[in-house]
């Protein structure tokens, strides 16, 4: 019985993985969606090498450093109990690399390629996994003075705060350091607009992200013993709060409308364990409001070219999740309970910090040393000719 037990836990948590590897695509499609037709096929390179340089990077070095656990032993040790511990890491792995995913999304179009790969490295290897470890594994002790503070530590079910708004601080200084798209801000101080090329592969990928955050969400529980079917209809309520609100505020904007979901899936995320549903739809259609109008300010008035919104949709949402756990999660609003608020928002302040501060630092770094940027003729050309040599859509064969 303990043998079943066992393989079913690592089939679980094996089938959350391979969910949520497939988010990857949707993260893909929606940025290939996004930007114009000259920067597609970069979009696509980037999160899949991303994913790469992720994978070698976490298993290496970042999964020690959250865990303190290593897989430099044989294989036969690493098979015991179904290789359990492998398929977590292969879990979590899924989660770290959707960090320089996020990213990806904000800096598209005008970002060098090897300095934002060098950045993966330095991001995955060290950065996100010291506050995955906090929140996660109890490192430093910051989980137990803050429950020794507050009653409570600082909850996180499946990464709100852990994963999207990490993801979005880190995003916001490479932004800011990288600037606006040429002439994406006229000198006479209106706006080129850039539309999305492709609105069916950005609403494909957005679709595809949707279905994979049941494994985000539910698969967190990491054994079999632990699922619970409130998280999977509080992520659906979320998700469909998030588009509803976006629906009515982007005025049926198809943008805003396949955002949206994805604005309400990252804010629930922290709380998805301990929510009514009736509160996920809240925080649902909180985070897809704050998408709406913060995308709109930094874009139109605030001139902060996040091309896809990252900051807004992972960065805000995300944080708004961490508290929003500490509110609905009350069994005064019909949550579980065993949560406090004060923890969460001490819990998000060192997140959203530990993020900005170390994407000034890695990002500032690489400009100094290397560059972030394309010349302005690789711009113009596009990251699809410059970099990869090859358009989309290729309209003729070049014989060499």
């Amino acid at each position: 019985m303990d043998a079943l037990h066992r393989g079913a836990d690592a089939l679980f948590i094996l089938l959350g993985a391979i969910m949520v590897l497939a988010m990857h695509a949707g993260f893909a499609f929606l940025e290939l969606g996004t930007v114009r037709k000259k920067n597609q096929v970069n979009a696509l390179v980037k999160i899949l090498v991303d994913f790469s340089v992720s994978t070698v990077v976490y298993f290496l070095v970042g999964y020690g450093v959250a865990y303190g656990a290593h897989f430099f032993v044989g294989a036969e040790d690493l098979a015991k109990q179904n290789g359990y511990e492998l398929v977590k890491f292969f879990f979590l792995l899924t989660f770290a690399a959707a960090i320089p995913a996020i990213i990806s999304g904000g800096i598209a179009e005008r970002a060098k390629f090897w300095p934002q790969l060098i950045a993966t490295a330095v991001i995955v290897g060290l950065v996100y996994p010291l506050y995955e470890g906090i929140a996660w594994n109890k490192a430093f002790g910051i989980q137990g003075w803050i429950e020794s503070t507050t009653g409570h530590a600082f909850h996180d079910f499946a990464g709100s705060v852990v994963v999207h708004a990490v993801g979005g601080w880190l995003a916001l200084p490479a932004v800011l350091l990288l600037g606006a798209r040429r002439n994406r801000y006229r000198g006479d101080g209106s706006l080129s607009a850039h539309p999305p090329s492709n609105i069916p592969f950005l609403a494909l990928g957005a679709w595809v992200l949707c279905v994979g955050w049941f494994g985000f969400n539910v698969m967190s529980a990491q054994s079999i013993d632990k699922i619970s079917g409130l998280v999977a209809v509080n992520s659906l309520m979320a998700m469909v709060g998030g588009t509803l609100v976006a629906l009515a505020m982007g005025r049926n904007d198809p943008g805003f409308v396949y955002n949206g979901p994805l604005a309400g899936l990252v804010a629930v995320c922290a709380g998805s364990d301990l929510m009514h549903p009736i509160g996920a739809l809240v925080v649902g259609g909180v985070a897809g409001a704050i998408f709406v109008y913060m995308f709109t300010l930094t874009q139109n008035k605030w001139k902060v070219d996040d091309v896809l919104g990252v900051w807004p949709l992972h960065g805000l949402c995300g944080t708004w999740g961490g508290i929003a756990a500490g509110i609905f999660g009350q069994q005064a609003l019909g949550g579980i309970g065993g949560v406090s608020l004060v923890a969460q928002l001490i819990g998000v302040a060192i997140g959203v910090a530990w993020a900005f501060g170390a994407g000034v630092v890695v990002y500032g770094a690489l400009k100094r040393t290397m560059g972030l940027r394309m010349s302005q003729e690789e711009e113009y050309d596009g990251a699809d000719l410059s970099i990869h040599h090859i358009s989309a859509t290729p309209e003729r064969e070049v014989n060499w």
